[in-house]
């Protein structure tokens, strides 16, 4: 008998009934590090005070009007979004995967407004991951997202993670956008080098076409600046926000320049949901914080801190770990162990974390994680990893 809940996940047997910073606490009492941070999702950790505080204040005031009619929170996220990044526009969704279909529709509407109909094509990378809804599954290509749910929505091409010469070879005159992700999540936590990001926006200038970032994941201050493309010195024309932006709350964000989003006209895209105030005041509380230059500096530091310390973990323990690799506090262990071995250890030593391709498993804490909690993290690691290897030799 199918259960009630639809079986498409294949969940840990822990049932978490409260959180504290970077702390989640199960039904039994145990109290386990939260190192995925639910995905990259709380940015700020589990109840944060000032999050705690907009989203209790908006709920007593208005919850839901629909955008038939302006919403004051709303236009205030807007603005503080425009503020900080390339963007000149913003339009408010509940998911990263319904900015991506939003995305997918802008390229192509521009074009089509511009008198270049038949350019509908979007290049996006092998490896990557953009959501699971039809353009999602679409955009990433893999056997894995897109196996039994053909006719797959055409217009994408894909080409392998950093063969230029392939995507060099891909552009035509039917290519609308390229499509990728700065720091590749469930791909492996796999950064793109500052150069690769410069020369794709300087090949994009040269084409005439549209540049896509998805920072779903790597955004809002994950990397050590408010988003992973400011490292390179470069703008995207379309960005994907969402998972931090809401701090928990389900919130997300297509921002685009004005150039890029001139066809997006009254009537073309809505959302009955997207930009409620509830998550537009707690996405504006969560910008307050996070947009923080001092903020993102001590992202940078505990980021540095943490990865040493995972250094010496991965020299401690060679028969489990052959690296670290990420940026900012978007970190990948490199596992020589299966690496659902090293999360189910995890459990064991009360540490969560979160697997990834290339058998490697992330490490997403909150943002705001202290330096003691980085060093109790990584001896709860080395506590996991020693059950590996125990576990290793006895096989």
């Amino acid at each position: 008998m199918i259960p009630s809940v639809l079986p498409t996940y294949n969940r840990a047997p822990l049932s978490f009934v409260k959180g504290e910073g970077a702390w989640l606490i199960e039904a039994d009492g145990r109290r386990f590090l939260d190192l995925g941070a639910g995905i990259a999702v709380n940015a700020l950790g589990h109840a944060h005070p000032a999050l705690v505080a907009a989203l209790t204040e908006q709920a007593g005031a208005l919850w839901h009007t629909s955008n038939l009619y302006r919403i004051p929170k709303q236009q205030e996220l807007a603005d503080k979004l425009v503020a900080e990044t390339f963007a000149d526009t913003a339009f408010f969704c509940n998911s990263g995967t319904e900015a991506c279909e939003l995305a997918v529709k802008m390229c192509r509407k521009y074009f089509f407004d511009a008198g270049q109909p038949d350019r509908t094509d979007i290049i996006a990378f092998q490896g990557s991951f953009h959501g699971r809804s039809s353009a999602g599954i679409a955009a990433a290509g893999s056997e894995k997202m897109t196996k039994g749910f053909g006719p797959l929505l055409p217009g994408f091409k894909h080409v392998p993670f950093g063969d230029h010469d392939a995507l060099h070879a891909a552009i035509d005159e039917h290519t609308a956008a390229i499509l990728l992700e700065p720091v590749l999540g469930e791909g492996g936590i796999k950064p793109v080098p500052d150069q690769c990001l410069k020369g794709l926006r300087d090949l994009c200038d040269e084409k005439g076409i549209l540049l896509i970032f998805d920072e779903v994941q790597c955004g809002m201050g994950r990397t050590g600046k408010l988003f992973a493309h400011e490292w390179a010195g470069i703008t995207p024309d379309i960005m994907m926000v969402a998972k931090g932006i809401g701090g928990g709350f389900p919130l997300g964000a297509l921002l685009a320049t004005e150039k890029a989003a001139s066809g997006m006209t009254a009537g073309t895209h809505g959302s009955t949901y997207g930009g409620n105030p509830l998550g537009c005041a707690v996405g504006c509380a969560v910008m307050d914080i996070v947009a923080d230059p001092e903020f993102l500096a001590e992202v940078n530091r505990k980021a540095g801190l943490f990865r040493q310390k995972l250094e010496g973990l991965v020299a401690a323990h060679p028969e489990v770990f052959k690296g670290v690799r990420g940026s900012g506090l978007m970190l990948g262990l490199e596992c020589v162990a299966t690496n659902t071995d090293v999360v189910a250890a995890g459990y064991e030593a009360e540490v969560a974390v979160v697997p990834a391709a290339e058998n490697v498993v992330r490490l997403l804490p909150p943002l705001n994680i202290s330096d003691d909690e980085i060093g109790e993290a990584v001896a709860r690691l080395d506590k996991a990893a020693t059950a590996v290897k125990t576990a290793l030799a006895e096989a």
